[in-house]
């Protein structure tokens, strides 16, 4: 039985087209999309609605509102130095989706100079209200060609294509990224699982129930200080 925490936040978030692909795997050539969304890319999500150094967001749930359906297309990479020319890659997108999400924040430990920003109900109101505004910045789903729109819903309200199969298996995917300034250890590590849709709904093990995992490179993390580059939740209240 799921626990729904007390903070918890629910949201759809729908586009014409996205992209979920392996970051580690995809550089250059041709992308293909994973059919489900991934991890980091509703992270990725929930950070473009409300985000602050001294919270992180874990995902519960994602419900798939849609058939899961794919389109080719062809696509001009984004080449950095612009020296790209005219050069052409061919991307598998899905097309037409739509999610229903589930999710609350939790404490950054590894943030004790944030201590004072840990104050639940003002960061619960700040998520409230710009999920009912659409976000804070611009969303996308999985990649910045794939843009995206946010609203209120209430997770598991209308009909999803997949209510009567009782369980689809997409094997090993990519989960999410493990940041230094999240995990207390300087070094930028990628996490998968096996992934399963049970009834149109897939339910995400936290990044420590995570057990394959694959070392990137050493990072440190990024400081945050009061009054240089962190604004204090009260000043978020006045943008809203």
């Amino acid at each position: 039985m799921y626990d729904k925490p007390k903070n918890s936040v629910s949201f759809k978030v729908s586009g014409r087209f996205a992209l979920f692909t392996d970051p580690v795997t995809k550089i250059g050539g041709e992308k293909c999309s994973y059919h489900l969304p991934t991890y980091e890319a509703i992270i990725g999500v929930l950070k473009s609605i409300y985000w602050k150094p001294t919270l992180i967001w874990v995902v519960d749930r994602v419900r798939v509102m849609k058939p899961l359906r794919t389109q080719t297309k062809g696509t001009k990479p984004l080449v950095f130095g612009g020296h790209g020319g005219n050069s052409l890659a061919i991307y598998t997108f899905l097309h037409e989706v739509e999610y229903q999400v589930e999710a609350h924040f939790i404490w950054n430990e590894y943030r004790p100079e944030l201590k004072k920003d840990r104050i639940s109900g003002k960061h619960f109101a700040i998520a409230q209200r710009s999920i009912d505004k659409g976000g804070r910045q611009d969303v996308f789903l999985g990649t910045r060609d794939c843009q995206a729109y946010v609203e209120p819903c209430q997770f598991g309200e209308a009909e999803s294509p997949y209510d009567d199969i009782d369980e689809l298996g997409f094997g090993l995917m990519f989960h999410g990224f493990d940041y230094p300034d999240e995990t207390g250890v300087n070094e930028l590590h990628s996490r998968f699982w096996n992934a399963t849709m049970k009834k149109g709904v897939v339910e995400f093990p936290t990044p420590e129930q995570c057990t394959v995992r694959r070392y990137i490179r050493d990072m440190q993390p990024k400081l945050f200080e009061e009054g240089t580059n962190f604004r204090s939740v009260e000043s978020e209240e006045v943008s809203l």
